[in-house]
């Protein structure tokens, strides 16, 4: 049985999430099994890096599944390519180790929030972005997010109910930075709850409209409440950006994996 390791982009605008559903096929996870099943006359399971929700995109998913086949990894690139949907691609197909598994070996992650900040439709972009026109306060932000950087009980930060699983997360780093109309709000760290993304950049927002303010974060994190927290922003303006390993991953010439 070979382990072939994918990177996969997709726009996840018309699809429920990565996580296959019983109740649908139109997921992304599920249209790529249905597709390897066809490639290998055999039932496969394909893992995947991180479970993005509904609408939310991937410029750097990674994923992987074993298979007994005979194709080499460029006929299968090709062979995935030409039968995906037009907003599913496969960008890199290599045979990886028996034992590697895409979320287990996963040692942290990269995500994107796009926000547009201006009252001009910005009509190309606008399934990746999310319009909030208010004026914002860069600078509160950052200073915000950098009491939010660091290891920290991030329960107020996800939608999900509590439970025995650790809520404990370490962000690197928080980049924001004004692009013209637009300003990104970049997360790096070793995991992600349940919408902490999109709750953090909503909870940032706040703070750049003065609805918060930057110290608040310390007592939101104390609290350990989901109320004192921001909004969750919609799905379409968070992409996956990358999966990092500690072989061969983004921080490995910087000493942080």
């Amino acid at each position: 049985m070979r382990n072939f390791k994918l990177i996969l982009q997709y726009e996840g605008t018309r699809y429920q999430g990565w996580q296959r559903q019983e109740s649908t096929g139109n997921t992304i996870q599920g249209k790529l099994e249905a597709l390897l099943v066809k490639m290998t006359g055999a039932p496969v399971q394909v893992q995947g890096a991180g479970r993005t929700d509904a609408g939310v995109h991937a410029l750097g998913q990674t994923a992987n599944f074993h298979a007994r086949t005979a194709l080499s990894c460029e006929e299968i690139l090709c062979y995935m390519n030409r039968y995906l949907p037009e907003d599913i691609a496969v960008i890199s197909v290599e045979e990886a180790p028996a034992r590697f598994h895409s979320r287990l070996n996963a040692a942290g992650k990269i995500y994107r929030y796009r926000v547009m900040n201006t009252e001009i439709p910005h009509i190309f972009d606008r399934r990746y972005v999310y319009e909030f026109p208010a004026r914002l306060d860069i600078a509160a932000m950052r200073a915000a997010a950098g009491l939010l950087t660091g290891t920290h009980d991030f329960c107020a930060f996800t939608s999900a109910k509590k439970g025995k699983k650790s809520t404990v997360r370490t962000l690197y780093e928080i980049k924001i930075e004004r692009l013209g109309d637009e300003v990104d709000l970049t997360y790096k760290g070793d995991g992600f709850l349940y919408h902490m993304v999109r709750i953090l950049t909503g909870t940032l927002l706040a703070v750049g409209t003065g609805e918060k303010r930057p110290e608040d974060m310390t007592d939101i994190l104390e609290r350990g409440a989901r109320e004192y927290a921001g909004e969750l922003v919609p799905a379409k303006g968070l992409t996956l950006m990358e999966v990092c390993y500690h072989s061969g991953s983004f921080y490995e010439d910087k000493g942080i994996w």
